[in-house]
């Protein structure tokens, strides 16, 4: 299966992306805009999960009807994906969530992992990796290693905003994994932030800065 990569165009999502641009937005109208946007988001990006019939006793009959046919797994890279996750279990709040710890070496900006807890499902579910930024992709690149590790099969990215950096390492390493975004945008500054970007979306999301 070859990924894809999807810009969700969709006025609710430009507007609420405006609002966490702006560096004036704060703590928690940015925590609350980004569990929007996510939520916005996954109802997008959910039209193709499978199901299955199922009949249903209404109060006057029998209804043909359909259920997901697939368990689904979000997985947030800590610590900015938290911020993802409120928004995405409110649309699908069966879903099951995993965590993976990737901090990003400011002077080399390589990946590296302090914690993975995944639940056992993630091999047959169809899994959502979520981090607000993909920057330099390699966060997101060695969580998805992981997740692989673990047997999952289908798997896609969800994030905020992109880097075209980041997105051309996941489809080199993780070519079929789809990637969603809500904006794509220019380029990485020599410290490899995303620019114009939103700043940094943990520190943003938390108050720690």
């Amino acid at each position: 299966m070859s990924g894809k990569l999807v810009i969700l165009n969709h006025p609710l999502i430009h507007h609420k992306l405006s609002l966490v641009r702006d560096e004036n937005t704060g703590t928690k109208d940015f925590r609350q805009t980004v569990a929007e946007i996510a939520m916005l988001m996954a109802y997008e990006i959910t039209r193709d999960l499978p199901t299955r019939k199922v009949s249903v006793k209404t109060p006057v009959g029998i209804a043909e009807t359909r259920v997901l046919a697939k368990e689904v797994v979000i997985v947030p890279i800590l610590r900015a994906g938290l911020g993802m996750v409120d928004g995405i279990t409110a649309l699908i709040p069966t879903a099951k969530v995993g965590h993976i710890g990737v901090y990003r070496d400011e002077e080399t900006l390589e990946p590296h992992e302090y914690y993975a807890k995944l639940p056992s499902i993630i091999t047959d579910a169809s899994v959502m990796v979520v981090d607000p930024m993909l920057a330099t992709g390699g966060s997101v690149k060695h969580a998805i290693d992981i997740i692989k590790k673990k047997g999952a099969t289908d798997i896609s990215y969800v994030g905020l905003v992109g880097a075209p950096e980041g997105v051309k390492k996941i489809q080199q390493y993780h070519p079929d994994v789809n990637i969603f975004l809500a904006v794509l945008d220019e380029r990485l500054n020599e410290h490899g932030y995303i620019v114009p970007g939103l700043g940094d979306c943990g520190d943003r999301l938390f108050g720690t800065k």
